[in-house]
């Protein structure tokens, strides 16, 4: 089947001119916009994407911190009401809620509880949904944003003198790796070809914000890896999406920061922008979304 190619879409997005302060850089409604511009089988694939961050909202919910990301599809709000009682959150997102609520009544005998966490649970399913979608950007990109996660997560414990294991999310051998091995690189080096630049990140001499820069950096080259070859189509949006994300987090963290990685964004993107005319006149296409409506 052949991707949707969003000519029209991808040559419209804007330009930003940002001051010292990234002001009228506006993430959820350039995210919005995407959106709805392209088709609705499509939409499902940036939905998940998103969903990410209402997981991390929950999290920071139920942990009674007051971060809260504006990038989610609920509000704090609907949030509390939907742990309460689900409704419109994913049906598998439902299904984790219902079974800790069922596992915490007293009454449930201790065998049929699980040692997962709740937030382990809903982050397991949650990259198990999308190792299922038909995005081939989404599938590979959820899984090297979970191997991340699971790396750095491994070497803090490790750091702190605490066993990585409970915290790390997924089954695989690359999770047992992380929660079992004792060498420096977690025996990894030949299954993950990033694993030592996240160890010298993590074992730096910089100060936070520095390390979690490296780590986007990261991101930030991954996504543009996933979506090599990817000019017009669902894959290309998606990791631009990505890097959108990552321009908002240092936006809000590092006005300079931010305007020089919606900079480093805005040259990509005119990049495939100068490609518009010759891959729709290579393809003979309409860039219409509509074909799949």
């Amino acid at each position: 089947m052949f991707a949707n190619q969003y000519y029209c879409l991808v040559a419209g997005l804007k330009e930003y001119t940002l001051d010292a302060d990234v002001k009228g850089f506006d993430a959820p409604a350039l995210i919005a916009e995407i959106r709805e511009g392209v088709s609705k089988r499509d939409r499902h694939a940036i939905d998940l994407l998103y969903t990410y961050y209402d997981i991390e909202n929950i999290i920071s919910l139920r942990a009674g911190r007051e971060q809260f990301s504006g990038l989610g599809h609920f509000s704090r709000q609907e949030l509390e009401e939907e742990l309460r009682q689900p409704v419109r959150l994913p049906a598998w997102m439902g299904r984790v809620i219902a079974a800790f609520r069922a596992e915490s009544d007293p009454e449930t005998p201790a065998e049929e509880r699980s040692e997962e966490s709740f937030e382990h649970r809903l982050l397991t399913a949650y990259y198990d949904t999308c190792a299922r979608s038909r995005s081939g950007f989404l599938r590979h990109w959820s899984d090297f944003d979970r191997t991340l996660r699971n790396v750095t997560a491994a070497l803090s414990a490790r750091r702190l003198g605490l066993s990585p294991a409970g915290s790390i999310v997924g089954r695989g051998e690359i999770e047992t790796a992380l929660a079992r091995s004792s060498a420096a690189d977690f025996g990894l080096r030949s299954e993950v070809d990033y694993v030592e630049q996240v160890i010298a990140a993590m074992g730096s001499d910089a100060n936070l914000l520095e390390k979690e820069h490296r780590l986007d950096a990261l991101r930030w080259s991954k996504a543009e890896e996933l979506a090599c070859m990817h000019y017009f189509d669902l894959d290309y949006l998606l990791s631009y999406l990505v890097r959108i994300n990552l321009i908002h987090r240092w936006a809000a963290l590092d006005p300079a920061r931010g305007r020089r990685m919606l900079d480093a964004l805005m040259a990509s993107f005119s990049e495939a922008g100068r490609r518009t005319g010759e891959g729709a006149e290579q393809t003979g296409q309409t860039p219409d979304h509509e074909r799949d409506e």
